[in-house]
């Protein structure tokens, strides 16, 4: 959630009764096949939580916690065996098994596919998807339901606790730009890896993992060395999982096996996998030669953590194909540039100095009691209060006892308490001695198909809910390279008989209009336009002095109002859209005729309405760009 939302209930307003929840979730059965034939065929298994997380649907109610079939790096029998613990929180395992069905379908599903995929009744699938969608999470387009960017600070809080991506991300870009090849850094996930970052190469036959994705360790290049590191248990967890899942259905990142119920296949692979890590362990590099698909090779090189042991702490793989590279040709030609690049990153671990403690999040106990007392049954306020837990943690709180949890959400330490119990049960949290810490399961939460988004599609429900309030078209643009031209990349067109009628992808001269000068004038050195001035109505500016102060006036006012200068009654108003560093990255417009309303009206009407949109974008891109790359186009 943002470190601060504006309740609808006064502040002082005291917060509603503990909501009741349903019975311990030991109590009542459901059958793990109602998540369908993958589902229950991976049920054993998992793909993205460990312990006795992955047994969960068995033993819940309303298969509430049926999130087997999305977890991983379970054992097979044991984990189904053990019970989840009594102190539980119920309606917070039912919406983590929300979240990770939406993951898995893509980010998109139907109100009765979460019904079907979780086992759990509607009206349960109803009011965790409310819940969700009041806290951003989520959010409705008809009876679809999408997971929103927001979601993505959960993932945040893991990776900025983390800190490896933002220390070892530019050295990975750095070697992605000189290789010309992709680079991703993983951390291990039990028996599995987890990408945190990916630096790929833009191409017709390109990569398409994403940060988040879990991969079987056996079928990659970083899994030998990660396993170089397992204890005896940590192998019998292995064996286990493989057997219990031997086509891989359950890691939905990647292709399933070809072969099914091959016994000396399986062995086979196993053993390889054994040989791979023994030789991960002599060389320190590992190779995966087409293991995870035909034609995909990659190199990899463990980082290692600072200080005595120096365990592996991420490995940095490079990716390619075998019409670019042969895997000897990785190992003979690029290995040592990685190598070197490593080099960098172990330093960069070596020298950075500790994070200063970021502010954690505010006010989220009273947020979610008013929340509560707003929409009442329809808002699950355990739920909600459960996941403001893991936005605890963050740059500088890796670590945090019970009390500090407590502390930082505003939560009372029973409510955190039963909440960090349901998590290292689900495998999102670790705990050692008194203090715990985020897993890279976070990670599963939305990430790796959020993690994709563009621009336009961040903005796109924003203007659909503007249009529908001010019932004017509204728009998106970029500037172009040339600095010359406008480009729009996402449209809300208003049911008018007559409206602006511009398509997504139409260019137009930025001088003449209100989404060009608003980025014109964040542009550097108040670069003008070097192609001439062109009138194309007799209000057009064309005079680069006029230009420029009107510029000027776009600066200080925050919106640019442009009447009748590109075309005769035409009249539009602009606001800008900033990144996380505060550079104007795109504009934010609605046009209409002239005769709708005034220039005075358009400011005093308007541009509110504009400038609160803007910032909820503003707020979705920040989020979504803490540690992915977000295409403007």
């Amino acid at each position: 959630m943002p470190a601060k939302r504006t309740p609808e209930t006064p502040e002082g307003s005291a917060p509603p009764a503990a909501e009741k929840e349903p019975p311990p979730v030991g109590e009542t059965t459901a059958s793990a096949t109602r998540r369908g034939d993958r589902a229950a065929e991976a049920a054993g298994s998992g793909a993205g939580t460990s312990g006795p997380a992955a047994g969960t649907a068995a033993g819940t109610s309303g298969s509430a916690a049926g999130t087997a079939a999305g977890t991983s790096g379970s054992a097979a029998g044991s984990a189904a065996e053990r019970e989840v613990p009594a102190e539980a929180v119920t309606p917070l395992i039912r919406g983590i098994a929300v979240l990770r069905e939406l993951t898995e379908a893509g980010g998109t599903l139907s109100l009765s596919g979460l019904e079907r995929a979780s086992g759990l009744a509607r009206s349960t699938v109803d009011r965790i998807t409310a819940t969700l969608a009041r806290m951003g999470y989520v959010r409705f387009d008809g009876r679809d339901v999408h997971l929103s960017p927001r979601l993505m600070e959960l993932g945040n809080a893991y990776m900025s606790a983390l800190r490896l991506p933002a220390l070892l991300s530019p050295h990975a870009d750095a070697l992605a730009d000189e290789l010309d090849e992709s680079v991703s850094l993983a951390v291990a996930d039990r028996d599995g890896i987890r990408f945190i970052h990916q630096a790929t190469r833009r191409r017709a036959m390109s990569l398409s993992f994403r940060i988040g994705d879990l991969l079987p360790a056996e079928r990659t290049a970083p899994g030998p060395l990660f396993a170089t590191q397992w204890t005896a248990a940590d192998w019998q967890r292995w064996r286990e999982r493989r057997a219990a899942d031997p086509r891989d259905l359950s890691f939905t990142a990647v292709p399933p096996r070809t072969y099914e119920g091959d016994y000396e296949g399986d062995a086979e692979d196993d053993e390889t996998f054994v040989h791979r890590t023994r030789e991960a362990s002599t060389h320190g590099w590992s190779l995966d030669d087409q293991l995870l698909e035909p034609g995909l090779v990659a190199i990899s090189v463990p980082v290692r953590s600072p200080g005595p042991g120096g365990r592996i702490a991420s490995v940095a793989s490079v990716v390619s194909h075998t019409s670019r590279h042969t895997a000897r040709d990785l190992r003979t030609t690029l290995l040592p540039r990685l190598r070197s690049a490593v080099r960098a990153m172990e330093r960069e671990l070596h020298t950075a100095p500790p994070p200063e403690p970021g502010p954690p999040p505010s006010d989220l106990a009273l947020w979610t009691g008013a929340s509560k007392q707003q929409l009442g049954r329809e808002f699950i306020e355990s739920l909600a209060r459960g996941l403001t837990v893991l936005t605890a943690f963050g740059e500088g709180r890796p670590e945090l006892t019970l009390t500090e949890v407590s502390r930082a959400t505003g939560l009372a330490r029973a409510t955190a308490r039963r909440a960090l119990i349901t998590y290292e049960h689900l495998g999102l949290v670790a705990a050692t001695g008194r203090t715990f810490t985020l897993t890279p399961r976070v990670l599963a939460l939305g990430f790796p198909p959020l993690s994709r988004t563009s621009l336009p599609e961040i903005a796109q429900p924003h203007l659909a809910d503007l249009t529908s309030r001010i019932h004017e078209s509204t728009s998106l643009a970029v500037l172009s390279d040339s600095g010359e031209e406008i480009q729009y990349t996402a449209r809300v067109a208003t049911a008018r008989v007559m409206s602006v009628n511009i398509t997504v992808g139409t260019r137009l001269p930025a001088y003449a209009t209100a989404l060009g000068r608003v980025l014109l004038a964040d542009a550097s050195g108040d670069t003008l336009p070097s192609a001439s001035l062109r009138a194309f109505t007799p209000h057009t500016i064309t005079d680069e002095q006029t230009l420029a102060e009107a510029l000027t006036s776009v600066r200080a006012q925050g919106y640019a109002l442009v009447d009748e200068e590109l075309e005769e009654g035409l009249r539009s108003i602009a606001v800008p859209i900033r990144d996380g560093s505060g550079r104007v990255v795109a504009a934010l417009n609605t046009a209409m005729h002239a005769s709708r309303r005034t220039p005075r009206e358009c400011v005093r009407d308007l541009v509110p309405e504009l400038t609160a949109t803007a910032a909820r974008i503003q707020t979705d891109l920040h989020t979504a760009a803490r540690f992915t790359h977000v295409p403007l186009t």
